[in-house]
């Protein structure tokens, strides 16, 4: 069993704020904060935008996703004609 000191008990955990990765200002970090780590609507929506538009894309070269080459439906167990 664990115990409590009492003098932690009483206090409260200030909220923790960080720079919104948008546009710098602070930004609460906790759940009242609906757009976290975001300041605000705009800033997540800012962002969202990018990210949908490719902005945030790493280049480099395009690999198979497996070791198959070719349709599915050219296997023999396929559903190729």
């Amino acid at each position: 069993m664990l115990r409590r000191d009492p003098a932690v008990s009483n206090t409260t955990a200030k909220p923790r704020t960080v720079r919104c990765p948008q546009c710098g200002q602070p930004a609460l970090y906790s759940p009242e904060n609906r757009w976290r780590p975001f300041c605000s609507e705009r800033c997540k929506l800012i962002d969202i935008g990018a990210w949908a538009a490719g902005d945030y894309r790493i280049e480099g070269q395009d690999e198979p996703l497996s070791d198959e080459t070719g349709n599915p439906g050219d296997s023999p167990g396929g559903r190729g004609a």
